[in-house]
């Protein structure tokens, strides 16, 4: 995929807010501002693939408890250099969770964010242009934690909102409802 080819993806996503829309434009600016905006050099920011991860019936969400931000998130890392930003999210989702059997429900983004990432060693504090997906693991395998996490759960998708603060993250799941076609 080419920076034109995810732009056009990108037009093609129906924001569900205001503030998903705002982030959208500034991700699309972002694309533009950069021949090969793939790259992680870039110092003001970072394509990103992330995903929430579902179990197969559906009923449950996988959240890592990330280890420098210290919340509870969905899997997902850094573009380096990887075009495809669902690529990116199967890759980082399998990556950090051990979970080798994982499928997209669509080739087309869930949802988009842009978030703000604190300044930790030698990165500076800079902005992650996160392109999200919604995955779905097959049965019977076992979670295995990343280096990047200190913990790794499944969490009934109805209680979210008891452990989730992110705004983001939550309009995510009000969106899996509407794919899914129900409110579990």
């Amino acid at each position: 995929m080419s920076a034109a080819t995810l732009a056009d993806a990108l037009r093609r996503h129906v924001p569900r807010d205001a503030r998903e829309a705002a982030d959208l434009a500034e991700i699309l600016a972002f694309v533009a501002r950069h021949r090969n905006p793939f790259d992680r050099a870039i110092s003001e920011g970072h394509l990103t693939g992330s995903a929430l991860v579902l179990s197969d019936a559906g009923d449950r969400v996988l959240l890592l408890f990330h280890l420098k931000l210290g919340r509870w998130l969905q899997p997902g890392g850094h573009a380096d250099g990887d075009p495809d930003p669902l690529r990116v999210a199967l890759r980082e989702a399998r990556e950090e969770s051990g979970l080798a059997e994982l499928a997209a429900l669509s080739e087309e983004p869930l949802d988009v964010d842009v978030h703000p990432i604190p300044a930790s060693g030698d990165d500076p504090a800079h902005l992650h242009y996160d392109i999200r997906y919604l995955l779905v693991a097959a049965p019977g395998q076992e979670l295995r934690p990343s280096e990047e996490s200190t913990a790794l759960q499944w969490f009934e998708r109805r209680r979210l909102t008891t452990v989730l603060m992110e705004k983001s993250l939550l309009r995510m799941e009000r969106k899996t409802r509407a794919v899914l076609g129900r409110s579990s």
